[in-house]
């Protein structure tokens, strides 16, 4: 019986060295079910009274991206990047006050304008104790990192530009009923923005222009439409879409900007957004030198269907310059 068990108990070592008829190498034996995952922690910061919540992942002595995102999303569309590139980089990503899960202010204790939110975020940053990073900017990003940027220009390592304007020529069609609120602001035009807040308008926001619908989390919608269904916020996002004429103004002023201190730029756009066409991409070229320029066949959120493809080129570019 002792025979028996001994030539079974071989049998199982050696079949168990072997995967589809090949020997496994010793070193690998150990380790040939292992999955090794980047945590990412879901943390809160307290912000001149505002808990400003935020995802980070990655070991703070690697060098450090700051994820600013867009409307009408959070840090969860930025939940790839912080997924596969935590193993050579630290990343932060915030939530204006808002948005995502962060504090949603009253409009008598917070102004919610991009000035403000700027504010807050560089506050963020400082608490954070970040004297060194790079952007990356999207849809709102932009407005908010550029501020960022002018004010501590030698603080800005690179920037990664997935769709965030800087150029009057990169305003889309889709901004025609926001240019008439921003003539006359009052019942009718800001009745006429109403539909952005909807399902269905928030699903055609993450769904316009990529080619296969079926590659998009719908939580991601589904999520937005969750907080932007909370008392007071159609007006708190009136309120930026009114704002954001300002925004325009300093157009020149980041040109400028970019022209004088010429930060390393990656571009990743998706061409078809209806909001921040190619166009917006192109006049980039103006004003930055060393620039890493990729257009791709889909829309406003790329990373949903582009995802790895931006963050190859996103690896291989700070790799570069990080």
């Amino acid at each position: 019986m002792k025979k028996i068990i001994g030539i079974a108990l071989g049998i199982t070592l050696v079949m168990g060295a072997c995967k589809n008829g090949k020997t496994i190498p010793e070193n690998e034996k150990t380790t040939e079910n292992k999955v090794t995952m980047n945590p990412i922690y879901y943390k809160k910061l307290d912000v001149n009274g505002v808990h400003i919540a935020y995802r980070e992942a990655g070991n703070p002595e690697n060098p450090a991206i700051v994820l600013l995102h867009g409307f009408p999303s959070s840090s969860h569309q930025y939940r790839k990047v912080l997924n596969a590139l935590a193993d050579n980089y630290y990343l932060i990503a915030p939530d204006y006050p808002g948005f995502g899960n962060s504090d949603f202010p009253s409009t008598d204790t917070y102004t919610y304008t991009f000035d403000n939110l700027a504010k807050t975020i560089d506050q963020f940053l400082e608490l954070k104790g970040l004297s060194e990073y790079a952007l990356m900017i999207q849809d709102y990003g932009a407005p908010v990192g550029f501020r960022i940027a002018t004010a501590h220009p030698e603080r800005i390592t690179a920037i990664v530009n997935q769709n965030g304007n800087a150029y009057e020529e990169g305003l889309g069609e889709a901004w025609a009923t926001t240019k008439e609120l921003w003539k006359n602001r009052n019942a009718e035009t800001e009745k006429a923005m109403l539909p952005v807040f909807s399902l269905e308008g928030l699903e055609w926001q993450y769904t316009h222009g990529v080619r296969n619908p079926e590659v998009v989390n719908p939580d991601t919608w589904h999520l937005d439409y969750l907080r932007l269904s909370r008392p007071n916020a159609h007006k708190v996002n009136l309120d930026l879409f009114y704002d954001y004429q300002n925004n325009v103004k300093l157009y020149p002023k980041w040109q400028q900007y970019l022209r004088e201190h010429q930060p390393p730029m990656l571009i990743v756009w998706g061409k078809n957004d209806a909001f921040f066409p190619a166009s917006g991409a192109e006049a980039y070229k103006k004003d930055v030198k060393d620039i890493d320029f990729n257009i791709y066949d889909t829309g406003h959120f790329a990373l949903e269907e582009e995802g790895e493809a931006i963050l190859k080129k996103m690896r291989s570019f700070l790799n570069q310059h990080l």
